[in-house]
């Protein structure tokens, strides 16, 4: 990676070892008040790049969930105590991605995050709409969004689309296959 941002005049970086952080307050958090990140992640238009799979408890991580390894490591397991689809909600809230990429080239499907099968999908899906990117790989997954705790609360909020969706390119039904899970 570092090899390739080189060749190309890009900045690398580990966030993991950005030491200038800065705290976000949350205006009316669910379960949060405020999350620490790197300030370049607050100074950012951020892209949210995710890989397309089920998770156990969240039913799917996209984009939104995705945000969460935006924290620093040693506060995400105090999180995933709170409730995760609020803590979801909360960091979407003070950090929502200007694009959201889901990468289902190869997706994975079963006992996700982690422990899944891969399942080719052979599609990529973005817009700069989170919640309607998160829907609309929801629905190409087999999952009705409604049912998906944090993308219809940020629908609620008023973060972005759940059903008044443009997709342009095929249509969900022609990439559409029902995911397993657990």
């Amino acid at each position: 990676m570092a090899e390739m941002c080189e060749r190309n005049g890009v900045e690398w970086l580990n966030l993991r070892h950005v030491k200038d952080r800065v705290e976000l307050p949350i205006p009316d958090g669910l379960t949060l008040k405020k999350i620490t990140v790197p300030k370049i992640v607050a100074e950012s238009a951020v892209i949210s790049a995710a890989k397309m799979k089920t998770h156990s408890e969240t039913k799917v991580t996209l984009g939104m969930k995705n945000m969460f390894g935006l924290l620093p490591d040693k506060f995400k397991g105090r999180y995933h105590m709170r409730g995760m689809h609020k803590v979801i909600l909360d960091i979407n809230t003070v950090l929502r991605p200007a694009l959201t990429v889901i990468d289902g080239f190869v997706a994975m499907e079963g006992r996700g995050p982690v422990h899944g099968k891969s399942v080719q999908m052979d599609t990529i899906i973005a817009g700069a709409d989170p919640v309607a990117t998160d829907s609309t790989a929801s629905r190409v997954m087999g999952f009705d969004p409604h049912g998906i705790g944090h993308i219809s609360m940020a629908y609620e909020k008023g973060f972005g689309e759940i059903d008044d969706i443009d997709v342009l390119g095929d249509d969900i039904e022609n990439v559409k296959r029902v995911f397993k899970r657990l």
